[in-house]
């Protein structure tokens, strides 16, 4: 063959090749990520599903990840603490303790809060640190008093597993596991910690009654002492720091209630810097507080009882910033609120009305390790 015949040859070769291959199907392309929207239902007497990061909202697989990682060991340096060791649902997603105790046996500063409604919470932990789930999520990861581990240490941990990869990729579309997702699936379960099925929420919505006690319990929380057309109202004034008209029965302000004269524990003013904010705490939800014993930023008080009985007589008159409402009196011109042996029993008994058996027992929040 020639050298001419040999190209003419060639060229046909190439342009059949060309044409056969141009009637190959183009490959499919990737079916895009699509995880399955998670259906939050919002119970009476909440308030309404406040608005949820666009970068981070609800799926069905992120929650049921996020479950999974709440109660991981593997997050903590020695793989023996999680989320629900100091979150455990029985007591409402407390631990029982004065101060948390971590992963070294160290006492934390605080006690632990409950979880309960977080959904609208954006000033987390006692003094406000975070402002988000997603970046509260991470303080007790790394914290050396709590779980003291990196959060990219707990990432490979979890990396080298056959059973995470998998469920990230259905969460979040990668088999990759980075801290932002991992965060993110936390926050996502923890929105859905919701409780509103007490008594006191039943009686709402007329479904059970209080006790005449229940009721005016009921009646001395939400009363602020005083006169009111020549008559002095008695009241116990909870409801200024512990709001019942949203129904979440906490606040999104700091408050000085009166523990101390000096502060070991600066709380809010650590974060601010405000001299004003010195000795400001969290006031924390009072739904199942029955149930999350010990009681204070410092667990300082055993009982309801003893709570009560700080409002009612041993308040630091003298403590810096002190919230004006904790200097009111049953008693005109009094020094202290002076609640009646049986109003305090009325008070703490309304207050076991927001017990929330239900949601210490719901199976979706418990953990998914054990039978």
């Amino acid at each position: 063959m020639g050298f001419s015949s040999f190209w003419r040859c060639w060229l046909v070769v190439a342009a059949v090749s060309a044409l056969l291959s141009g009637c190959e199907p183009d490959p499919p392309s990737p079916t895009p990520f699509s995880a399955t929207p998670y259906d939050l239902q919002i119970p009476g007497g909440l308030p309404a599903k406040p608005a949820i990061p666009a970068d981070n909202l609800l799926t069905v697989e992120g929650v049921a990840l996020g479950r999974m990682l709440f109660y991981e060991p593997r997050l903590s340096r020695n793989n023996t603490l999680s989320c629900g060791s100091c979150h455990q649902q029985s007591k409402a997603f407390t631990d029982g303790r004065a101060r948390a105790l971590g992963v070294d046996g160290q006492q934390h500063q605080r006690s632990t809060m409950s979880l309960a409604n977080v959904l609208w919470e954006f000033s987390l932990n006692w003094d406000g640190a975070a402002r988000s789930l997603e970046d509260q999520a991470r303080l007790p990861l790394e914290n050396p008093v709590e779980m003291h581990q990196t959060l990219g240490e707990g990432v490979r941990k979890l990396q080298q597993t056959d059973l995470y990869p998998p469920l990230f990729e259905k969460a979040f579309g990668s088999r990759l596991i980075t801290e932002a997702n991992l965060l993110k699936a936390l926050a996502q379960f923890e929105r859905t910690l919701l409780s509103a099925n007490s008594r006191y929420d039943r009686y709402l919505r007329r479904e059970a009654d209080l006790t005449r006690d229940e009721q005016m319990g009921a009646l001395l929380f939400r009363s602020h002492p005083g006169e009111v057309g020549g008559i002095f109202v008695r009241g116990a004034a909870c409801h200024h720091c512990h709001l019942e008209t949203t129904g979440l029965f906490s606040s999104p302000e700091f408050f000085n209630n009166g523990l101390d004269a000096a502060f070991a524990d600066t709380g809010r003013g650590g974060i601010t810097g405000q001299v004003a904010d010195q000795g400001k705490f969290r006031a924390p939800s009072l739904r199942n507080i029955a149930l999350t014993a010990p009681y204070m930023h410092d667990g300082r008080f055993q009982t309801l009882e003893a709570v009560v009985d700080h409002y009612n007589e041993h308040v630091e008159r003298a403590s810096p910033f002190l919230d004006p409402n904790l200097l009111l009196s049953n008693t005109p011109n009094g020094t202290k609120l002076d609640l009646t042996a049986k109003e305090k029993q009325q008070l703490i008994a309304f207050l076991r009305t927001l017990t929330d058996s239900a949601f210490i027992k719901d199976p979706r929040f418990s953990n998914p390790f054990q039978p």
